[in-house]
């Protein structure tokens, strides 16, 4: 064994050279997976601290009982509290004191009268609490509010918003609030803010008349402080008797670990998975060019491997040597890409927030986990590429030391035969299941089992399929560039096993950023048809910063337009959470009436104007699944109780609206903080549109300035955003084109040296520098387009599966980005040519003598 590991160590610093893409393809991928971890860690141990620091004074919270999932709301919708049940908890043995505390959305805007962040951290609204233990705020200018229309805001939206005490702004709740700074908060000591997420502290009063419901006596929550010596148990304990039904009580310490779990369960668990597969991806990707390389290695280590067999060295010592570099490699490169996976993870977090989702800043986070994991995925990613040419180098014989090359049977003779066997039964199993998952139900689980099978079948035929491929695809090189162009198309067809496993890297990662792009075009077309076939109206409003944050639109500008002598009709949209016969769902608030004439919802059964207070339209699809039919009895339930709705009207679903309507006559006794989403427009007949336009411009203005868009200009900002969701993943995604293209030429600068006495020959008859360079990068070129075809084609496939697997309704559209595609298969081609670029040009450096001499 001793001599094995010294065999392996010497064999690793005489090749050290060959094995430096295999190197940096490992330390790329795992560093990837290394950043993702610390980022996940940090950002955990980030918002652990944010809602301990927030939680830190109160003893107990006291709060309704019960709670409507909310996809927007982390913890979902509680109902309000009335607010003498303030004074009752003060009157408890053992409170020392009882604040009750107001929350809502609350938009700042900032001195250039744009929104102060809300695109990804949320933006509150609420009331001073005056207790200072309770309060997890602290002035650092000026003073807490005292009068209508004061404020105190934290210190990051003032400097991200540019405002000082004194200054005069608004704050959207949704409806437009005037208010003068009067305070500049901290959160804690010396934190800007709870996070990136901004905070406008208002009076109880104020906050009362803008962020519940009708402007009524009522407080979200209530913080209790517990007298000096009781525990916060204890304190809870004492408070649960003078409670009402419904209304629960509960200790600082959970509420913490709750508002933690509600949003490390929902938002960082997504977060963190999504990340985790483009690492995965990255991993892959890399594990083609470590197995490329090791394979190619052995390969040419053949004499060699028969010379220490001749000289007795058993088959297992050979195979020890060979996983004890990939071991060692491994081992070294994986330490590497830990230490780069810290520059990774600030990478990330810098990408996120270039992008608008800034996240919650802190101390770097490391854990063991993070620390063992990459390293141990590293090296048994590197040990596992290495098997199967291990294995092989140890069934060398003796007499191969005799042979001058090994033979490529990949695509012919018993090998080519297994292996095509294997390919088709996985893509013939692969591919129908793709179909059926993404056609009928669909079903999601399904289409990934059946995409999983069928890009396995595809890198399994890969070595079957390359000689064919890449002599069609080089067809043009002998007329365009000669005997140069030729020879290139000839060395990439002449080992299809290599050529395959080097292009296989590469068309993982395109087809991976074709899925993305297809999933992303597809999404566009389907906004774009969604407004096309169901906003009937002119004009669209809504609000500028529509992301978590956002506050929405007053619900009193839709009347408000309605009554412009430009407007035909005016239709806020809003939207509201509801239990909908047992299940969670959104619901649609409107005026139907006004909603029927600027929108198109097609063919309607029943009557929206009969919906009043107690009606529910539901779209056939829904209903459908459900059972329903117009006159159907369904019960509700609102976060203050449950009310039975009569279905009155089915429309076709998959518009602007979704599953489920009523009407604001029904929202209004159950809403929380009331807002619109959009108001649609439409402008009476020979009404022009920039006519109509600033007429609704100048009245929005005193609603908070909301956008003014043409419906054109709405369904393009609708659609603005897969924009980003693309330009976020294209930057994930080029680490795993990166290492495939490591992969490919770190194989030609391998195939470089195994070809020493060919290309020495070549140059001896007069074959130039230049031609040489050229034949090397042409052959780099047609691995790549190799790789870059056979990806373009697969995510193609699999884009279109994906989108169909997710439209559950069937109205989805889906579209094939004809112009991005082809960029792909461009920046493919480029990217292989300069993957060939150091190759070439060491090949062309090449002694004549030495390399005719080679062995």
């Amino acid at each position: 064994m001793n001599a094995s590991v010294r065999i392996g160590t010497r064999s690793l610093l005489a090749h050290r050279r060959r094995l430096v893409g295999t190197v940096l393809s490992i330390v790329l991928g795992v560093a990837f997976l290394t950043g993702t971890m610390v980022l996940g860690d940090t950002l955990r141990a980030n918002f652990d601290t944010l809602f301990a620091d927030a939680n830190a004074g109160t003893d107990a919270v006291v709060r309704s009982a019960d709670a409507l999932a909310d996809p927007a709301v982390p913890g979902g919708v509680r109902a309000p509290l009335d607010a003498a049940i303030v004074d009752r908890l003060r009157a408890v043995p053992g409170v020392a004191a009882a604040e009750g505390a107001v929350q809502g959305a609350g938009q700042l805007i900032g001195a250039d009268g744009k929104p102060v962040g809300g695109q990804g951290p949320p933006t509150w609204a609420g009331n001073w609490i005056a207790d200072p233990t309770l309060n997890p705020y602290r002035l650092a200018e000026g003073r807490a509010p005292a009068a209508p229309g004061e404020a105190v805001i934290n210190r990051g939206a003032a400097k991200a918003g540019k405002l000082h005490v004194g200054d005069t702004t608004v704050v959207r709740t949704p409806d437009p609030v005037r208010i003068t700074v009067v305070g500049i908060a901290t959160f804690g000591a010396d934190a800007d803010g709870m996070g990136p997420s901004t905070f406008t502290a208002l009076t109880l009063a104020d906050a009362q008349a803008h962020l519940t419901p009708n402007g009524s006596g009522q407080v979200s929550t209530v913080r209790l402080r517990a007298a000096d010596g009781l525990g916060q148990r204890q304190l809870v304990e004492r408070v649960r008797p003078v409670l009402p039904a419904g209304v629960e009580a509960l200790t600082g310490a959970d509420a913490t670990a709750q508002s933690t779990a509600d949003v490390s369960g929902r938002f960082l668990g997504l977060f963190t998975t999504l990340l985790l597969v483009f690492a995965g991806i990255a991993l892959l990707v890399a594990t083609f060019t470590i197995h490329n390389t090791f394979a190619i290695v052995t390969a040419q280590r053949t004499r060699e491997n028969a010379l220490l067999r001749a000289l007795g060295a058993s088959r297992r010592q050979v195979l020890g040597t060979t996983l004890g570099e990939a071991l060692t490699l491994g081992l070294l490169a994986s330490a590497l890409g830990l230490l780069g996976g810290f520059g990774v993870a600030a990478g990330l977090k810098a990408l996120f927030a270039a992008i608008g989702f800034t996240l919650p800043t802190g101390g770097t986070v490391v854990k063991p986990a993070t620390v063992l994991l990459p390293l141990l995925v590293g090296t048994l990613v590197a040990a596992g590429s290495a098997l199967a040419p291990a294995l092989r180098a140890a069934r060398t014989a003796p007499l191969a030391a005799l042979r001058e090359t090994a033979v490529d049977e990949a695509a012919t003779g018993r090998s080519a035969l297994v292996r095509t066997g294997i390919g088709v039964l996985m893509v013939l199993g692969g591919l129908p299941a793709l179909i059926l998952g993404a056609t009928r139900g669909p079903s999601l689980a399904l289409t990934v089992g059946g995409a999983l099978a069928l890009l396995l079948g595809t890198v399994v035929l890969g070595p079957v399929a390359a000689a064919s491929a890449v002599r069609l695809l080089g067809a043009p090189l002998p007329r365009l560039r000669g005997v140069t162009g030729a020879l290139a198309r000839r060395n990439a067809a002449r080992n299809p096993k290599r050529t395959a496993a080097t292009a296989s890297a590469l068309m993982v990662g395109v087809a991976v950023v074709t899925l993305f792009t297809v999933f992303g075009a597809s999404v566009r077309a389907t906004l774009d048809d969604t407004v096309a076939r169901s906003f009937a109206g002119d004009l669209a409003v809504s609000a500028p910063a529509a992301g978590a944050g956002g506050s929405g639109v007053s619900p009193k500008l839709a009347p408000a337009l309605a009554a412009l002598p430009e407007v035909r009709a005016a239709a806020g949209l809003g939207r509201g959470v509801a239990q909908v016969d047992g299940h969670g769902k959104q619901l649609d608030v409107a005026d139907p009436e006004q909603l029927a004439q600027v929108t198109d919802l097609g063919r309607i059964d029943g009557s929206l104007a009969d919906l009043g207070a107690d009606g529910l339209a539901v779209s056939r699809t829904e209903a459908a699944a459900r059972g329903w039919r117009v006159g159907s009895v369904v019960p509700v339930r609102f976060t203050d109780g449950t009310v039975t709705f009569t279905v009155r009207a089915l429309y076709r679903g998959g518009g602007v609206t979704g599953d489920y309507l009523i009407s604001r006559q029904a929202w209004q006794p159950h809403r929380v903080q009331d807002s619109d989403t959009l108001v649609a427009v439409a402008l009476k007949a020979g009404v022009s549109l920039d006519a109509g336009k600033a007429a609704i411009a100048r009245v929005a203005d005193g609603y908070g300035n909301p956008q003014v868009q043409t419906r054109d200009e709405y369904a393009e900002s609708a659609a603005s955003g897969v924009d980003m969701m693309l330009s976020v993943v294209y930057a994930l995604l080029a680490l795993a084109v990166l290492i495939a293209l490591l992969g490919i030429a770190n194989t030609l600068t391998l195939a470089v040296h195994e070809r020493l006495r060919e290309l020495g020959l070549l140059r001896a008859v007069g074959q130039t520098r230049a031609q040489l360079r050229a034949m090397v990068r042409w052959e780099s070129v047609l691995v790549a387009a190799f790789g870059t075809a056979g990806g373009l084609a697969l995510g193609a496939l699999l884009g279109w599966a994906l989108t169909r697997a997710a439209d559950s309704a069937g109205t989805g559209s889906f579209a094939l980005p004809v112009g991005r595609l082809a960029i792909v298969a461009l920046v493919g081609l480029v990217a292989g040519a300069l993957a060939g670029l150091r190759p070439a040009a060491r090949a062309a450096r090449l002694d004549i003598l030495q390399a005719v001499a080679a062995i």
